[in-house]
């Protein structure tokens, strides 16, 4: 099989095809990829030399880039996007030309070429904001009510997948995924700028009272899911992937990664909320669990341990991420907290 993998060397790209070359080492893959500030090559050293591994860097918005990376493709797994709710907030308009028009582009192109899975990573912030005291969770019934402009750009995404799916009969699946975290991950999310501050000395930014809860999914478990859903998925239906059961506030999650590392909440800093910040994030992963035997193999505390050790043995790949412009945002977006 030749699989073409858009945004293959981002975080979860990167891993999903470290994570198919290993358990499939017959297979092509063709990684696509614009290399943004958030993609990395140095992410996939370890096949980089691979025969059936192939690089090339493109846009997705680019009809005749994409022509010539979908060329032979059996399958595409569709990660490329712009993905920070923050840059979204900032930027609105590099997310729609990615996330919708690039899309679209990709759509076309796979219908042209006749692929035989077009699977589409997308996120549960499609659905919008649940309360806190609330019990109910995201599912694959939930309607769409997204609320920030990455949100909007992956809801019209999700939308259009669906429709060259019903009137084009393009053969479409579609993963709604919670927040992941693991190795690779650009230090600007959560958990690892968590980690990378506190292993550098400097407090940890934390948002409004820091009781926002996300469903966090470790980014192999979200690896599997996909091999799941690629293998035993039904054409046409969408699968929301969660990792939790038991809600976990970001202040908790802050405070595990500080318990972890020897370090006291003295580095905790809570600065001014971002505009429109969802509430709560929960999944209900039944479906996919009912229908195609996925479940998360680890506790969320066993992963996290699992990251953060990760990060302490590999600073020389995330401290050369923390640039003068990384260091600009990140001052724009948090203040001065040293």
């Amino acid at each position: 099989m030749r699989m073409l993998v858009t945004g293959g060397a981002g975080f979860i790209g990167s891993n999903f095809i470290l994570y198919w070359m290993k358990n499939y080492p017959n297979d092509q893959i063709v990684n696509f990829d614009k290399l943004t500030y958030a993609g990395n090559l140095e992410n996939l050293k370890e096949v980089e030399n691979n025969p059936n591994y192939k690089f090339i860097k493109g846009d997705i918005v680019k009809t005749e880039e994409v022509e010539n990376a979908m060329e032979d493709v059996d399958v595409v797994v569709h990660f490329a996007a712009e993905s920070h709710v923050d840059r979204s907030i900032k930027n609105p308009s590099d997310f729609i030309l990615t996330n919708v028009l690039g899309t679209q582009v990709l759509l076309e192109s796979a219908l042209r070429r006749n692929v035989k899975r077009f699977h589409h990573i997308s996120t549960d912030e499609v659905f919008g904001s649940i309360d806190l005291e609330d019990k109910d969770k995201f599912s694959e019934r939930t309607q769409y009510d997204p609320r920030s402009p990455y949100a909007a750009s992956k809801a019209s995404s999700d939308h259009l997948v669906r429709a060259y799916f019903v009137t084009y009969g393009l053969p479409i699946t579609i993963s709604n995924c919670s927040n992941n975290f693991g190795s690779f991950q650009f230090p600007e999310k959560m958990i690892p700028l968590a980690i990378t501050n506190i292993l550098e000395g400097r407090k940890v930014p934390v948002y409004g009272d820091g009781l926002y809860v996300r469903d966090w999914l470790y980014v192999e478990d979200h690896c599997r899911a996909i091999e799941a859903v690629l293998q035993k998925g039904k054409v046409g239906e969408t699968y929301c992937v969660g990792g939790l059961t038991d809600d976990i506030n970001n202040l908790d999650v802050v405070r595990k990664i500080l318990r972890l590392l020897g370090k006291d909440e003295g580095f905790i800093e809570f600065v001014k909320d971002r505009p429109g910040h969802d509430r709560k994030y929960a999944i209900d992963w039944t479906k996919i669990k009912n229908e195609l035997g996925w479940e998360p193999l680890h506790t969320f505390d066993e992963w996290l341990e699992k990251t953060v050790d990760w990060y302490k043995t590999h600073q020389d790949w995330w401290k050369k991420l923390k640039t003068p412009e990384f260091q600009k945002y990140y001052d724009e977006q948090y203040g001065d907290l040293d």
